[in-house]
């Protein structure tokens, strides 16, 4: 169960070369998921020479393992991110959002990628306090944002959308969505190389040192570039000691059960929409398009490296316990960055452009996160400056605490959903 169903399933790709020897660009792109693409792509179309370097193969990272969800806002909630940054950013950052889930369709539409897009998610509220957050969230968004694509769903009527008991209401984001997310990343690269985008695989960048021009170093060749845009994200390993600081890779493990078949698939969920629960520990699901539900976790599900699924598959039966009888083909886990404040990290220092901790909403804002990137080393950086005026604070201990802070984390959270 070591291989994933999203490579399981995986469109045909194609194989790009290693980089050998010394190259030159205008911009080097460091990673080859959804912001290194979605930025690649946006440069290319404006007449920029981009190279684009990935560790391993394209998607290989959190855009080729994550749930697939595609989410409006932000992971604190509209109501807490206004704290963080006040009421008129919140608002730039809502339409931003906006923006991302449209154009991360239209990209879908305009270079016929296929990966099952289907519509709709659902925000299901585990305890009643839960449920008043998401109602504060419905009403807050309609009137501060005129936004008219929330609807709350009862306890009551929950049972025509969803075959279990769990939830006490929940909230379906119309503008929401689910995809195949390895099959979209390589609908990207594809995208990005038709608008003359070079990339390389299998080509695991060492060193970025910063001056009038970067230099990109591998252990075979090098690039050199007027810019450059490190999109590693909880990959990005040993790059940028100051950057590793402001995040934590955390653990998320997906299973994937044996094909359902379309009549029993509807006697368990009634609706296209993806789900995803509230606790901080979140469980988060869906129906691929083969009639096989996809069940996700965060924290806590992978030990060692060793992605069995068992943990997981006992809270997929706590959610349908009427599963006790299908057989788990899948299991795979993957990592994503979360930051303090559960805000994306976006920003520049001199040359280099970077991005990273999207805390769980990365497949939709990857899209516009790149555009602005796209934008601001095209000259306007307007829209790129409302993401770097977020705040951010490093974890404290840097990367060496990043372990122990995760575990009374992981602690704190599993006690806080218990109770």
């Amino acid at each position: 169960m070591s291989v994933s169903y999203y490579d399981a399933s995986a469109n045909t790709r194609a194989d790009f070369p290693h980089l050998a020897g010394e190259m030159r660009a205008d911009v080097c792109v460091i990673g080859g998921g959804y912001t290194g693409l979605s930025a690649a792509l946006e440069l290319a179309e404006k007449g920029f020479a981009v190279t684009l370097l990935e560790a391993e193969r394209i998607g290989f990272g959190a855009s080729g393992r994550n749930g697939g969800q595609i989410a409006t806002g932000y992971t604190p909630g509209m109501v807490d991110t206004q704290e963080i940054v006040g009421p008129d950013e919140t608002a730039r950052l809502w339409k931003f959002s906006i923006e991302a889930t449209r154009l991360l369709k239209d990209r879908i539409a305009s270079h016929n990628i296929d990966c099952d897009l289907r519509h709709g998610e659902l925000y299901a509220a585990v305890k009643p306090r839960h449920r008043d957050w998401l109602l504060e969230e419905l009403t807050h968004c309609e009137k501060a944002y005129g936004y008219e694509r929330y609807k709350w769903i009862d306890r009551e009527d929950l049972g025509n959308h969803l075959a279990t008991d769990r939830y006490c209401g929940a909230l379906l984001d119309e503008e929401g969505g689910h995809l195949h997310p390895l099959n979209y990343a390589l609908g990207l690269s594809m995208a990005a190389t038709a608008a003359g985008v070079t990339i390389y695989e299998n080509s695991r960048v060492t060193e970025v040192t910063d001056g009038r021009t970067a230099r990109v170093i591998t252990a075979a060749g090098s690039v050199t570039a007027d810019y450059v845009v490190l999109a590693g994200n909880a990959y990005l390993g040993d790059l940028s000691k100051t950057l590793a600081a402001k995040i934590i890779p955390v653990d998320t493990c997906i299973i994937a059960t044996e094909p359902l078949g379309a009549a029993r698939t509807k006697t368990l969920m009634m609706t296209d929409a993806c789900v995803s629960d509230t606790n901080f520990n979140l469980d988060y699901f869906r129906m691929s398009a083969d009639y096989r539900l996809l069940y996700g976790g965060r924290d806590k599900l992978i030990s060692d490296g060793n992605v069995t699924g068992a943990a997981l598959r006992r809270n997929m039966l706590a959610t349908f316990p009427q599963l006790e009888d299908v057989k788990i083909d899948y299991a795979w886990g993957g990592k994503v960055a979360i930051t303090r404040n559960m805000l994306p990290d976006v920003g520049r220092c001199g040359s280099i452009y970077y991005a990273q901790g999207y805390s769980g909403q990365g497949v939709p804002l990857s899209a516009i996160v790149g555009r602005v990137i796209g934008e601001a080393i095209a000259g306007d950086a307007g829209r790129f400056d409302v993401f770097a005026r977020i705040p951010h604070k490093p974890f404290p201990g840097g990367t060496a605490l990043r372990v122990p802070l995760l575990t009374l984390a992981r602690l704190y959270y599993g006690l806080r959903d218990a109770l």
